[in-house]
């Protein structure tokens, strides 16, 4: 594949997180274990919320649905880096690496629309609980489900498309343990002033626009958690907003420094990508599990059905 006009190259080479063989092995057992971990988690999240009819509310709906983004996010990079991992040739073709990018890019974005929507979903449970069942119906979840894939899909495609201009003039080796929009970048010879304005700017518009929309939301449930005299009250209305509070800080704070860093200079490139890109995905289900007593209620007589069902098989067995 040719990009641009003077080089033609047909894959990169990923340096990874280490170059020693004895450490590349203790990377690969711990993050197999992490990817592991992530798919119990995000799916049996995924299962509970499904089968538990009482969780069949705008915000489980939407948790379901971050579950899912979390499965696929990390699905995209980490299966390849435990290939690469164990591998003497760590390769990647020019076509898997701009679709990782791609793929990396847009599912972040919709990531960032979807926390912006259980913002404004908990806003309004919270300051227009009487109004909460006509206003969060099932269009209008469905529609900002839609809108977050369909804006995510598109700031990632002309961002994508936009590296095709790239001019490689030789260098293909990236000290990453993934493909990464602005890792591309530092591999160009020609100018990259327009790639990177565009990134910027998408990256500002895209992550401060639903980020400010989550603080505006959150503005409003402290004040109306303020005018609550109950201390019971306010703790019970703070608990169900700190799981989301959670992942928006740990999402947003890593994935944001990432996009406006277009040089592969510095070490903290490779922890803010696996924080958001391999740890938070890990992290979100325990944090809603652990700190919602539905889910985790849910979750018990789940695990209790299941109990039962063995115990039956083996007793007709016997």
């Amino acid at each position: 594949m040719v990009l641009g006009n003077r080089s033609t190259i047909t894959e990169f080479i990923l340096l990874g997180l280490s170059a020693d063989p004895h450490i590349q092995v203790m990377f690969f057992v711990l993050f197999l274990w992490i990817y592991l971990l992530t798919l119990i988690g995000n799916l049996m999240m995924m299962t509970v919320i499904r089968m538990e009819s009482h969780l069949h509310s705008p915000m489980y709906f939407f948790l379901s649905h971050l579950s899912f983004l979390d499965l696929c996010l990390t699905s995209v990079t980490v299966p390849k880096m435990l290939e690469n991992l164990l591998s003497q040739k760590k390769s990647i073709s020019v076509e898997g690496c701009l679709a990782q990018a791609f793929f990396v890019f847009s599912i972040a974005g919709t990531e960032a629309f979807m926390l912006s929507a259980m913002a404004y979903d908990r806003y309004t449970a919270i300051c227009q609980p009487l109004l909460y069942g006509q206003l969060m119906n099932k269009q209008l979840c469905g529609g900002l489900v839609w809108l977050s894939w369909g804006l995510g899909f598109l700031d990632a495609l002309i961002n994508t498309l936009m590296t095709l201009n790239l001019d490689l003039c030789g260098a293909h080796v990236m000290p990453h343990f993934s493909c990464e929009l602005p890792s591309l970048f530092s591999l160009s010879c020609s100018d990259i002033s327009i790639n990177f304005s565009v990134l910027g700017f998408s990256t500002i518009v895209h992550a401060f626009g639903t980020l400010l929309l989550v603080f505006f939301s959150y503005a409003c449930i402290v004040s109306t958690i303020l005018n609550i005299s109950s201390t019971t009250g306010r703790s019970k209305v703070f608990s169900t907003c700190s799981s989301h509070l959670t992942t928006v800080s740990f999402f947003y704070g890593s994935a944001i420094l990432r996009y406006l860093m277009p040089t592969l200079s510095s070490p903290l490139e490779l922890i803010f990508s696996l924080q958001y890109s391999v740890v938070t995905p890990l992290v979100n289900p325990l944090v809603y599990s652990l700190k919602n007593k539905e889910v985790k209620e849910a979750l018990k007589r789940m695990w209790q059905k299941g109990l039962q069902h063995f115990r039956q098989q083996r007793t007709g067995r016997g």
